[in-house]
């Protein structure tokens, strides 16, 4: 799916279910990308000028998270509307120092996320 609108906020793909996640563009011309963990929609918008196909977690500039218990997960409209409307309400991260975890908390955190699907 490619949901462009005139303020040139697009989403170039977008995968609905429990698990969706995708990517695109900010009216501004930022990278995004979107998934949902447990709950929460979980967005990372990343700085304008990557030279990488590829942002890594030094990229992200910005961070939105929503509740998905009020939207319908399997209509592509409903998660790109959701998206759209978290875009101008992500909040400056800090510095990638502060944002690093430790392998264990990683390790622990996907662990818990697996459980949680079960």
């Amino acid at each position: 799916m490619k949901a462009d609108h005139p303020s040139g906020f697009a989403i170039d793909d977008i995968t609905v279910g429990p698990f969706a996640h995708g990517f695109g563009t900010a009216a501004d011309g930022r990278p995004f990308t979107f998934r949902t963990v447990r709950a929460t929609l979980v967005l990372e918008l990343y700085r304008a000028d990557l030279d990488t196909e590829v942002p890594g977690p030094e990229d992200i500039v910005a961070i939105a998270q929503a509740p998905v218990t009020d939207i319908d997960l399997d209509d592509e409209r409903s998660v790109a509307a959701l998206v759209r409307d978290m875009v101008p309400d992500a909040v400056p991260v800090t510095a990638a120092a502060d944002r690093d975890m430790t392998a264990v908390r990683a390790l622990l955190g996907r662990i818990s996320a697996v459980i949680d699907g079960m």
